[in-house]
């Protein structure tokens, strides 16, 4: 019997170890399936509203099951987190190269370029039907400025390094809300005068990028 319950035992062993089921998603395909979603809910969100729309809705527009939608994120306003986020990394990168007396638009005219994550890239006119959604849908209003509320303390550790300044000073923290208050004041400026959909997105463009040099030169005046 012992025999018998030890030969049975190997195969079952070997079978265990076999690979099963498909291979770990990478981190980088993870990222474009959160893009995907995120830019699926706000098309559904501004043909139908929040409230009509489902997790399955967003999950079979994207081709996924709302169960892998409540996986990457915990509520449907959520969903939209991804668009709001974008370049928040690349700016704070920016922001610790910034060189004394170097005006602050200069230092991030990539991030202004037009296809730059200010701008928001090829989203930029999702993110902007995005945020004037924000104005009237309260759940989406708290994600968008919880977006900022996270950035915030990666620009001020940027400013801190750029100061050479422990990362816990006040200084660079007062700086860096200055700073990202005039990022969102741009961007909400932007979109609130935008809201018509056959305008020129040349012009709208150019009047951006203008809105956010103009907004990052006030908050340099008081960062510089």
């Amino acid at each position: 019997m012992t025999a018998a319950r030890g030969r049975t035992s190997r195969p079952a062993s070997r079978a265990a170890n076999r690979p099963t089921g498909r291979p770990p998603l990478t981190e980088e395909r993870k990222a474009e399936i959160r893009l995907e979603i995120a830019r699926a809910a706000v098309e559904l969100f501004v043909t139908q509203g929040v409230a009509a729309t489902t997790g399955e809705q967003i999950g079979a527009a994207v081709g996924v099951s709302s169960r892998t939608v409540w996986r990457y994120f915990p509520s449907k306003e959520s969903c939209v987190r991804p668009l709001f986020s974008a370049g928040i990394d690349l700016i704070a990168d920016s922001l610790r190269r910034w060189g004394p007396g170097q005006p602050l638009d200069e230092i991030l005219d990539t991030e202004l370029a037009d296809e730059g994550p200010l701008l928001a890239g090829p989203d930029r006119a999702t993110v902007g039907a995005l945020v004037r959604l924000t104005r009237t849908e309260p759940g989406l209003r708290a994600i968008w400025l919880q977006t900022y509320d996270e950035a915030e303390p990666a620009f001020a550790r940027a400013l801190a390094d750029r100061a050479g300044l422990p990362a816990d000073d006040l200084r660079p923290t007062i700086q860096a809300a200055m700073f990202n208050a005039a990022l969102r004041a741009a961007v909400e400026h932007y979109a609130w005068h935008t809201a018509d959909p056959h305008a020129d997105r040349t012009a709208a463009r150019t009047e951006l990028t203008e809105t956010l040099r103009v907004a990052l030169g006030v908050a340099a005046e008081g960062v510089g």
